[in-house]
């Protein structure tokens, strides 16, 4: 597929606009020139035809004959032009008619008192006038009042076609200049326009690796057109940044956790082969390498679980889900939990204010809730009680599980989801698992178009909020 660019498009729409304007420009003042040039001449035509009628007289000797004193006909109106006239009286008689008059079929229209019309006679374009009912000037003795006159002039078109010629070529010459100056002008104010754009694209050049910012110059940002553009890029390299962060500690965080169980099963088999050991010894062995195994096994499940989930929470992966009740899946996870809170001597208290439907995976809610719970119950005095509500709200349904635990300190509230972040700085795992399970809960309840959020004070416990919409 070719490849195109923005600034020739933007070139050849400017040319192609310019040269529509220039020609429509021609064409209005071509139009405009001709039509006034027309009406110029056609009042000079009748100031002719009125001339010609003004040589009318009456003769001296036969005062009602009417004669022309054909040596006073004025010049034509273009010199070295031959101009055409004829006048009848008002009985039809002619009275007077130029040498070159040459006779056309329909050349008088039906009776009007004025009439202008174009004829090509013997090759030469004439515009030709024509007055009806002009009373004879000379009127001396007793002269009947209804002699009048009908005088046709015409004269050759080739003035008017010579001046609109002229203004044409001028018209031309000088669009022609506007043009490349006008042309010249957008071409260096388009060039000027994109230069934001360029430096945008130079800045975007230098991200790499090991370089997230973009640091676009001011030109750019006090640009309207491109303040989204870099907003978005500015977000995006944020986003990229943080999950090629996150994706580099889950990398070595998931090598340190899987380095322990690892080397504690390598150390066990090793010790088995060091001597000769009796079968029960082995069997010994065997069984603390099942029980390193089996860590070893919960810890791959967490990590393809919160790979799943979050591909699932970003749209990659589609899921056909039937309706389930989230307050039964809620009192599964209470089952499921219980042996934990019954061993800690915890309370777990559930309250169901509405009932509430969602299509999702029972067994994603039933982890959810079940993290959720272990958390609760893990940090929780010994007697106390976890409290765990559901009821709805405005279309979307809340879960809430409370403890009156020692809380959160907050500058570890902000990280508490993110992948193997435990809240002690020792990775003992007497205080807790691998550091997932609120990374899993948080990437199912975002799957589902939900949220989670912390809530929590050093010393009152912590209740965190499931918003889903049902």
């Amino acid at each position: 597929m070719p490849r195109t660019s923005i600034q020739r498009r933007l070139i050849a729409v400017i040319v192609i606009s310019q040269l529509v304007l220039a020609i429509g420009l021609i064409d209005v003042a071509v139009f405009v020139t001709r039509g006034q040039l027309r009406r110029g001449f056609d009042v000079a035509l009748q100031g002719r035809a009125m001339s010609i009628a003004a040589l009318v007289r009456y003769t001296e000797d036969e005062p009602h004959k009417l004669e022309f004193e054909s040596e006073l006909v004025p010049p034509p109106l273009e010199p070295g032009a031959r101009d055409m006239y004829e006048v009848f009286a008002n009985d039809h008689t002619l009275i007077a008619r130029s040498s070159n008059w040459a006779q056309k079929t329909g050349i008088l229209p039906p009776k009007v008192d004025r009439w202008i019309a174009t004829y090509v006679i013997n090759g030469t374009a004439y515009r030709a006038v024509r007055l009806e009912h002009i009373p004879v000037l000379d009127r001396e003795g007793d002269v009947a009042p209804t002699d009048t006159l009908t005088v046709t002039y015409a004269s050759p078109v080739a003035p008017i076609m010579r001046a609109v010629s002229d203004v044409l070529v001028y018209i031309a010459i000088g669009s022609v200049l506007l043009l490349l100056v006008s042309g010249a002008f957008s071409l260096w104010a388009l060039r000027r326009s994109l230069r934001p754009l360029a430096d945008l694209a130079d800045n975007a050049r230098a991200i790499s690796p090991s370089n997230w910012k973009l640091n676009p110059p001011e030109l750019v940002h006090d640009t309207l057109e491109l303040e989204p553009l870099t907003t978005a890029m500015t977000s995006m390299l944020d986003g990229l940044h943080r999950a090629f962060t996150q994706q580099r500690e889950f990398l070595a965080n998931a090598a340190h956790e899987l380095k322990t169980p690892v080397a504690i099963l390598k150390s066990t088999l090793q010790s088995l082969l060091q001597r000769p050991r009796s079968s029960d010894e082995y069997r010994l062995g065997v069984e603390e390498a099942l029980e390193d195994m089996a860590r070893l096994e919960k810890l791959l499940h967490s990590m393809l679980r919160l790979a799943r989930a979050e591909q699932w929470a970003a749209g990659n992966l589609s899921r056909d889900l039937a309706p389930v009740d989230v307050a039964m899946t809620c009192q599964v996870a209470i089952e499921r939990v219980l042996p934990v809170a019954h061993q800690r001597n915890v309370t777990i208290d559930f309250t169901a204010h509405d009932a509430m439907r969602l299509p999702a995976d029972p067994d994603d809610l039933e982890l959810v809730w079940s993290n959720l719970l272990e958390n609760a119950i893990r940090f929780s005095p010994s007697g106390g009680t976890v409290q765990m509500r559901l009821h709805a709200n405005n279309g979307n349904g809340y879960v809430e599980v409370a403890d009156k635990g020692p809380g959160i300190p907050l500058s570890e509230l902000p990280r508490i989801f993110e992948r193997f972040h435990r809240g002690d700085s020792s990775r003992a795992r007497n205080t807790g698992g691998y550091g997932l399970g609120l990374a899993i809960s948080k990437a199912l309840i975002e799957a589902y178009g939900g949220n989670i959020e912390p809530y929590s004070r050093p010393g009152e416990g912590t209740r965190m909020v499931v918003c889903l919409p049902v």
